[in-house]
């Protein structure tokens, strides 16, 4: 009998185990969770996942005047980040994120998963065209297979993308490994680390299909 090896995770993979985040996942996977309050717990947990991935954002200082003085205070440096959703599902995190950043520009890349194959099929893609200036956050809630994404960051690397940081609810070794082989540059936020994917590449114990739970749809 064979003992699958134990995954390890790459330097640049980061749970971000709040307890915020734990308990509102909690809620996103139990399957008689509500459409809308899936869609809410989904927005509630992108935000505090933008908190992360934006921590070490480039500062500099800026001169103001407050109420009773002046001051230097630190300020973001440099051009607004783009957000990338993968879409559909990705438009979940999205949301979250802008009710944090609300500056930050935003691309969309349109993929589906090929049922047999299991391959991304892209059918629209719509960026920044300065995009090569600006870091780029990737949002997909599901990094199962991580073709898709893979193939999203693929695309963006060719429109320029330099400096990008893939944010996602949930991530399986399969996709985790497949996605590092090809991008080891881009460092990977999840909310937590399932076991496996199933003959049908769904994430166990996962929560189902993040975007028929999000729309109502089947």
């Amino acid at each position: 009998m064979t003992t699958k090896p134990k995954f390890i995770a790459p330097a640049n993979f980061t749970i971000v185990n709040h307890p915020l985040v734990l308990h509102k996942l909690t809620l996103m996977r139990d399957k008689n969770t509500p459409t809308t309050v899936f869609r809410q717990l989904l927005r509630e947990i992108s935000l505090l996942l933008g908190y992360e991935v934006s921590r070490d954002l480039p500062m500099t200082t800026q001169h103001i005047e407050t109420p009773v003085g002046p001051m230097e205070a630190p300020i973001i440096k440099g051009k607004k980040l783009v957000i990338v959703s993968v879409l559909r599902a990705g438009n979940g995190l999205l949301e979250g994120m802008l009710d944090l950043i609300p500056s930050a520009r935003v691309g969309h890349i349109g993929l589906y998963r090929d049922p047999v194959t299991l391959q991304p099929v892209e059918y629209y893609m719509k960026v920044p065209a300065d995009i090569s200036e600006r870091r780029t956050i990737v949002v997909d809630p599901m990094l199962a297979t991580g073709n898709s994404v893979a193939a999203a960051v693929r695309r963006l690397k060719e429109k320029g993308a330099k400096e990008i940081r893939l944010v996602t609810l949930l991530s399986a070794p399969e996709g985790i490994t497949r996605f590092h082989q090809e991008h080891p540059d881009v460092p990977i936020y999840t909310a937590a680390l399932d076991s496996h994917l199933n003959e049908h590449g769904y994430i166990v114990p996962g929560l189902g299909d993040a975007g028929d739970r999000m729309f109502g749809t089947k």
